[in-house]
């Protein structure tokens, strides 16, 4: 099953697990020395950042080493920069019909 990236960043466990994999790459067991849940815990979070590309596993000997790819996160990016000019642009128009209102109060007697 392919997931997406917003499945990933949804979790904060799991947005911790790829901040901290885009510093190092770690065993899952060193993965696991950094968060207050199980292994199989953290084992199940990487499973999911693998299923959405943002993680990839490898095999080095009897132990596992986990590495992010966080190119994959480009199409969060893309959606953030859509909102994001979506909203300045309707807050730049509630601020020009504020500041009208304001400058029609100003002109009338009072």
């Amino acid at each position: 099953m392919r997931r997406d990236p917003f499945q990933a960043i949804a979790d904060p466990n799991r947005r911790a697990i790829l901040s901290l994999l885009a510093r190092e790459r770690l065993s899952l067991n060193g993965i696991s020395a950094h968060f207050p849940i199980s292994r199989p815990a953290v084992s199940r979070h990487i499973r999911i950042l693998r299923e959405c590309g943002l993680v990839v596993v490898r095999r080095k000997g009897r132990e596992r080493i986990c590495e992010a790819r966080l190119d994959r996160l480009g199409e969060v990016t893309d959606w953030i920069a859509h909102s994001r000019r979506l909203w300045e642009g309707r807050l730049d128009r509630l601020e020009d019909y504020l500041q009208t209102i304001q400058k029609g109060r100003r002109k009338r007697p009072g």
